[in-house]
């Protein structure tokens, strides 16, 4: 090997390991959880917030509220049951659930009780303090607030792409009913339209 071809090879290996430096290099920025930071334009925590406190606003205003108290003297209760995530995108539907539960309890007009699986979890607590906790403290089973009416739903998109631009329709519907005879009681709508583009880079 001439000393020539040496200093190619020493060259081409620094100018790589020079390269591969710069490429992996990580920056992390905090920010405030209130910053919109729409990387993607997919489905993200702002949109899940947005929605929840747009809809349960809508449905609170509906007549259905003011005519339980009238007709009972007290609150309604109401549950979260199942939202569907029927769009192409992997969308964290137990986040926006959770968004709207604390829109529900936080609005103060409303008393909120545990959806399924909390209930599950809290009914097997009972049962084992039935086993292991002193009689003085334990939890009598049937005492539980059961729902007056029930919140559910579906997320659902409709996608458009075209030469590195798309177009993204997100459709939330919900709906309140009436757990004594299924009557729905409220229907909500909210939509939410998003463009995407690509830049391309030319070198």
């Amino acid at each position: 090997m001439t000393h020539r071809v040496r200093l190619l090879l020493v060259a081409v290996v620094s100018a790589t390991f020079a390269l591969s430096g710069c490429g992996h290099e990580t920056k992390v920025t905090r920010v405030d959880t209130g910053v919109v930071t729409d990387l993607s334009g997919r489905w993200n925590d702002t949109d899940s917030k947005m929605v929840a406190e747009a809809m349960v606003k809508d449905a609170l205003q509906y007549p259905w509220l003011g005519n339980f108290e009238k007709a009972n003297q007290r609150q309604p209760v109401v549950v979260v049951g199942t939202v569907l995530n029927s769009s192409h995108e992997h969308i964290s539907v137990q986040t926006f659930v959770t968004d709207l539960e604390r829109e529900l309890t936080n609005s103060q007009k409303i008393t909120f009780v545990a959806g399924k699986s909390e209930r599950d979890e809290v009914r097997t607590e009972r049962k084992e303090q039935a086993i292991y906790a002193r009689e003085d403290t334990q939890k009598a089973p049937g005492k539980e607030i059961g729902a007056d009416f029930m919140m559910k739903g579906t997320i659902a998109t409709i996608l458009d792409e075209l030469d590195g631009t798309k177009a993204v329709f997100y459709q939330v519907d919900l709906q309140m009913i009436d757990l004594e005879n299924n009557a729905k009681v409220w229907y909500g709508q909210k939509k939410i339209k998003k463009v995407v583009e690509k830049k391309r880079t030319i070198f």
